[in-house]
């Protein structure tokens, strides 16, 4: 049984709604959304350039596997990527592994969210490794 699902807009916001993008005129708005095709807030979309980070490009083809609403076109792409970043970071795979499951399962709205916490958890460990090595968020050192 699929749910309506409702969404508030603020002016000027967009969506997409399967393969539309929706804008919001200059009121804030409230849509009550059937159906089964995906939906991305503007502020959820993360475009190709910006995924700079190995859990950036987690993200990234998550998010495409959900707006496709399917895993095969990237699937080789999404296991070498999250094979990589846990070589890299050990500290990620019970946040991979989750998302690993959303995606067997087909719930890839529900990967693509635990791969929004994935980014979180990276930008973390950069702040961590920043901070031991003494190196500002300006990229001057602290010595």
């Amino acid at each position: 049984m699929r749910m309506t699902l409702k969404v508030e807009l603020k002016p000027g916001e967009r969506i997409v709604i399967g393969r539309s993008v929706v804008t919001n005129g200059a009121a804030r708005t409230q849509l009550l959304i059937d159906g089964g095709d995906p939906v991305l807030r503007e502020r959820d979309i993360l475009q190709e350039r910006d995924a700079d980070t190995p859990a950036k490009r987690i993200y990234y083809t998550v998010q495409m596997m959900y707006m496709a609403g399917s895993i095969e076109k990237v699937s080789k792409i999404y296991s070498a990527l999250t094979r990589d970043a846990v070589k890299a970071a050990p500290s990620m795979l019970p946040l991979i592994d989750r998302i690993n499951n959303h995606v067997l399962t087909g719930a890839l709205y529900k990967a693509l969210r635990e791969a929004r916490s994935l980014v979180a958890h990276e930008k973390g460990i950069f702040e961590h490794a920043e901070r031991s090595a003494g190196v500002r968020a300006d990229g001057a050192s602290d010595g």
